[in-house]
Order: C-alpha cells, then sequence, then structure tokens
C-alpha cells in the first residue's frame, strides 16, 4: 500500500464532506475517518445543521460507531474554505449543482456524489478500475479547481462487472433489472408501510442514470470528448425491502462469441489503476469467482475484499444469443469514496449465469421481465 511519503506528503490533506448528516455523507465520514491519507477539517450541511456539533445534527445510521474525534465538531455551512481544497460531496441534487460549482471555482477539488454534473461534457464520471483516463477531461474546465464526479450506485456495480467483458468480446446490447435496497433512498427514505413485504416497480431517475452513464463510462476519449459506447442499455429498476446491497440481473449480448472459461479469464485477470498503484482502499483482485449456485447474497458477500470486490459466480447456456446474462448485488449509495489520486469504492457482487431468449436490443425491458 502507498504511503503518505510515497506520495511526496509529510501530512494528511485536508478534505471536508459536504452533505455530511446523511446516510451517503455518513458514509463518507466513516470511510474518511479510517483513510492513511485524508484529514476530515470540516463537515459541511445544511442551515438547519450548521452550528450544531455533529452528534446533534445527524441522525448515524452507519454500522461503525460515529468516530468520537467527530461527534463534537461543530458543522458549517456549505462554503469553500481555503484551508480544505479537496472536497467530498454528498449534497442532495436539489442543490449541489450550484454548491459544487462555488467551491470549483474558488479553487477546491470536488469530488461529487451527486447526479449534477455527471453529464457536462468537461466533468469525469469515474470508476477507478474502468476510465481513469477519462480524467483528462478536467483539463478542459474553467474553474479554479475541478469537478470529478461518481455515477449512482447501480450503474458502478453494473459497468464494474461488464468492463472485463467490454474490453475482451464487445457489447452489442445489455438489459438491466434492479433490485435495490432501502439504504439507496436515503433518509428519511422510503416508509415502512410502503416497502414492508412490498417492492416497488419504480424508482424515480433510476432507469435513465443507468441506460446514459454506463455508456459515457465504457465510452472512449477522443479528441477531449467522450464518445459514448454505442451499445444499447435497457433498464427496469425497482425499490426492494432489504436494507443494505442491490441486486441486479443483467443480460449480456456479446460481440465476440466467448465460452464460460473465457469469460471467467476475462474477469479473473483485470486489474486497474487502483491495484497498479496499490491505491489504499483499493482490493487486491476487484472480480472475485465464487463456485457456490446461490451466491452472490449481499448479506453474506457484501464486505468481501473490505466491501470493495466484485464477486461473481456463472453458467451459461449456448442457445441464445444473449450468452451472458448477470446477476449482481452491490453496494448502496455513498458507499464510494475516492479522490482521483485514491480510487476506491465499496465494490458490487453479482453472479454471471445463463442466456435469456433473444429480443432486439433497442427493446426497452417489458414489464413482465421486471
Amino acid at each position: 500500500m502507498r504511503t503518505l511519503q510515497d506520495l511526496g506528503l509529510s501530512e494528511k490533506i485536508p478534505v471536508c464532506v459536504l452533505g455530511a448528516t446523511g446516510s451517503v455523507g455518513q458514509r463518507f465520514v466513516s470511510l474518511l475517518a479510517e483513510h492513511p491519507w485524508f484529514d476530515i477539517h470540516a463537515l459541511m450541511a445544511s442551515d438547519r445543521s450548521a452550528g450544531k456539533s455533529y452528534a446533534e445534527a445527524t441522525t448515524w445510521v452507519q454500522s461503525a460507531p460515529l468516530p468520537d474525534s467527530l461527534a463534537a465538531m461543530v458543522v458549517q455551512r456549505c462554503e469553500p474554505r481555503e484551508d480544505c481544497p479537496l472536497a467530498f460531496s454528498s449534497l442532495d441534487s436539489s442543490v449541489a449543482g450550484g454548491i459544487e460549482s462555488s467551491f470549483a471555482e474558488a479553487g477546491s477539488l470536488v469530488v461529487s456524489n451527486a447526479k449534477n454534473h455527471r453529464m457536462d461534457a468537461d466533468v469525469p464520471l469515474i470508476v477507478p478500475e474502468v476510465n481513469p483516463a477519462h480524467l483528462e477531461l478536467a483539463t478542459r474546465q474553467q474553474h479554479r479547481g475541478t469537478i470529478i464526479t461518481n455515477p449512482n450506485c447501480s450503474t458502478i456495480g453494473v459497468v464494474l462487472a461488464l468492463k472485463p467483458l467490454f474490453d475482451a468480446f464487445g457489447i452489442e446490447a445489455v438489459s438491466v433489472v434492479t433490485l435495490q435496497a432501502v439504504s439507496g433512498a436515503g433518509l428519511p427514505g422510503v416508509s415502512s408501510l410502503q416497502i414492508l413485504g412490498n417492492v416497488l416497480p419504480y424508482i424515480d431517475g433510476e432507469e435513465d442514470k443507468l441506460e446514459t452513464e454506463s455508456c459515457k463510462i465504457l465510452g472512449e476519449l477522443t479528441g477531449g470528448s467522450i464518445d459514448f459506447a454505442s451499445f444499447k442499455v435497457s433498464a427496469a429498476c425497482n425499490r426492494v425491502a432489504v436494507i443494505d446491497g442491490h441486486t441486479f440481473c443483467v443480460s449480456v449480448q456479446l460481440t465476440k462469441e466467448a465460452t464460460r472459461d473465457d469469460l471467467l479469464s476475462a474477469w479473473d485477470s483485470f486489474r486497474g489503476e487502483p491495484q497498479e498503484l496499490e491505491l489504499p482502499s483499493a482490493p487486491t483482485k476487484p472480480v472475485q469467482y465464487l463456485t457456490e449456485r446461490v451466491a452472490p447474497q449481499a448479506r453474506l458477500h457484501r464486505d468481501l475484499g473490505r466491501g470493495m470486490a466484485v464477486c461473481a459466480t456463472a453458467r451459461f447456456l449456448t442457445s441464445s444469443s444473449w450468452p451472458c446474462r448477470t446477476t449482481l448485488c452491490g453496494a448502496p449509495p455513498g458507499a464510494q469514496c475516492w479522490p482521483p489520486s485514491s480510487p476506491s469504492r465499496t465494490g458490487s457482487y453479482r453472479r454471471l449465469h445463463a442466456d435469456m431468449p433473444p429480443r432486439p436490443p433497442d427493446v426497452a425491458v417489458p414489464a413482465s421481465f421486471a
């Protein structure tokens, strides 16, 4: 693992967390509090929370205890600070756009979990193992600082599993059905009367994010802009009565023929820059193959690789033009925590198995398929 000394630094990098009181902000705080490279200098939130201690302002819902070193820290308004050159944003999209831009204009490097700037032409949308070369886009921004975004949580899970297959065999079409945990709805989230014993068959905005973000991330940086991947993505998103851990059912139509062993080899050999750079939160092996037919399960497998690995099982049929059907189970929103110099994320867990009947790739998933 690389140390601060390897980076030529003698002290931890001071950071602030925007939207620190929400569930995603709390995940940032929990991860950053133990990170060997970063030191939390400021916790920022709405005017309603500003002026209170962090313990008073937040309803802590993380499994790890609220760090004692941060409990008494006074929450501040979301205003740029010269002593915090790096800002992690977990702000709600209703306010994130303007606040993040103000931090970038003041010279901060903003790493955002919000959707507002993800599709901006000059803003990198990064999954560290998948598309680190897209960071070059940031040099075209007109701010004194920089905005870098990570994708929707479901997108992260899907593209991380697809990347080795995309590189080795090409992809013609992807069909995704999600079963997303209630943690993804944040605080206060979905009411118990709505979700207990139930499935909510629609999550506002999720399907569009999966269908567009995936193609930007797997696109090619050409001439200072992203040439989006040309394959079609069809998504249907559902909220289910699971506390933590999203599940994704993904069918993939490959460009080239591939055997079961070919696909397993692609996953097994897959490494990204976080592994090459030996970054603190990076799993040694980002894709882990499990042999159990009933794996992966969110409750059992979400913490493999310290919560940063992709777990897969697989079985394949040969009678279909869709040679890879994938069931994935992944991290909740806000589990990702990475600056450009230290990519990491709580990973996704997936099961790649058999075929589905062929259908035109540009046709949306029917309700019966969901």
